[in-house]
């Protein structure tokens, strides 16, 4: 195991356990937050009931399509935007500064627009997650071999085959960092959204869980949020790895 993995690992392991001892002797009054092991049977509890099956499943799925609507259209638009310079050049400044916006000010914008469903908050999520990609996608396209493009131009190549081919098999493990980041944010998208105006999901559970002082039931959640993400996170994270290794970029 590498040495960044273990100090990583006794970095969580300390935390946790500095948590607990302030649980455990009244630091953190059991009102505020129940000790870490408490959450932990917490959330055992609760899966193995099933009672919040439902709002699991629908945060889940509705993340999962706001991180796929991100990956796919940021992908497609990083493509044309990468050929057409001017255009990528006017929107520089919009992607940097895009995280400044308050995209939940949207919201009622979006309902307007789409109902009171899921889709407003699935749309909130894609927005949250698509700049990321888009970024990192160009990123990865800038870095591309000029020899590889001249290969594809004498290989009589289109547009479209040299991306599929060519460009964008280069360009995975940047998009795989922005895919990490999009999956962070389409769950702050949804879990948010789900604060805001929703009868149902976990953000939904949470805010109650919150507003009645119910821990068992909010960090628990929380808990399962941040495992969830940081899961998929790690397995994306092993996948970049090995295709920089495989490039001999590691």
């Amino acid at each position: 195991m590498r040495p960044a993995v273990i100090c990583r690992i006794a970095l969580l392991v300390g935390l946790v356990a500095m948590i607990e001892v302030l649980c455990l002797t009244g630091v953190i009054d059991h009102i505020t937050m129940q000790p870490p092991h408490r959450i932990a049977i917490d959330l055992l509890a609760i899966l193995a009931s099933g009672k919040l099956n439902g709002a699991i499943a629908k945060t889940m799925g509705n993340a999962a399509l706001a991180f796929g609507l991100a990956l796919v259209i940021g992908v497609a638009g990083a493509i044309p935007l990468h050929r057409f310079r001017p255009v990528r050049e006017m929107l520089d400044p919009l992607f940097a500064t895009y995280y400044a916006i308050p995209i939940f000010a949207f919201y009622p914008l979006l309902i307007i627009l789409f109902g009171l469903g899921d889709a407003p908050q699935i749309f909130i999520g894609a927005m949250l997650g698509i700049v990321a990609v888009i970024v990192n996608t160009l990123n990865g396209l800038d870095r591309v071999p000029g020899v590889l493009l001249k290969t594809a131009r004498v290989n009589q190549m289109g547009p479209v085959e040299t991306a599929w081919r060519v460009t964008l098999p280069y360009a995975t493990p940047y998009i795989l960092t922005g895919a990490k980041l999009a999956v962070a944010y389409s769950f702050i998208g949804i879990i948010g959204a789900e604060f805001i105006m929703s009868r149902g999901g976990m953000g939904y559970e949470i805010s109650f869980a919150y507003t009645n002082f119910d821990n068992a039931t909010m960090y628990p959640l929380i808990v399962l949020i941040l495992l969830v993400s940081v899961a998929v996170n790690t397995l994306l994270a092993r996948w970049e790895k090995r295709l920089m290794v495989r490039r001999g970029l590691q």
